[in-house]
């Protein structure tokens, strides 16, 4: 058994983040968008996905596989810092009307995703704006250079 298939058979949800996720880079990529899993903010903080649009717009979408995980999530308030736009992303069968009404909703499935709710833009400084466009740059290079090498 695989370390993947492991994690699953012992949680569910990963599984279904996984989907979300996958579903969510899709809309993002439709788009126009470019999106890295997992990224790591300058806070240490790890966005879900981070997306950098045609014209420099940043957006970060969390991903929310259940309520006990977003019950438990405290750290998204932060991302706020490094954004133009925050969204959730939940599944259909979440309950929408826990999610806080500041930031957009998308619902995902593994196939795909739709905007429910546009998320409010806060641009960002024009210095934080390109130190986090560099740090995603970096980003990007250095994961594709590890295919490579």
């Amino acid at each position: 058994m695989s370390l993947d298939a492991f994690a699953s058979a012992a949680n569910p949800a990963i599984d279904d983040a996984r989907l979300l996720m996958r579903g969510a880079a899709r809309l993002l990529y439709d788009h126009g968008y470019n999106a890295i899993p997992e990224f790591s903010l300058a806070s240490s903080r790890r966005a879900d996905l981070f997306a950098l649009g045609p014209k420099g717009e940043i957006t970060i979408i969390e991903i929310k596989s259940g309520i006990a995980d977003f019950r438990a999530d405290t750290k998204w308030h932060e991302y706020r810092e490094y954004c133009d736009r925050l969204y959730f992303a939940v599944s259909a069968r979440f309950p929408r009307e826990i999610l806080p009404e500041d930031a957009g909703l998308i619902v995902a499935d593994g196939f795909g995703a739709a905007i429910l709710r546009e998320a409010p833009h806060h641009p960002l400084a024009g210095a934080r704006r390109k130190a986090v466009t560099l740090r995603f740059a970096r980003c990007a290079a250095e994961r594709l250079m590890r295919l490579d090498v």
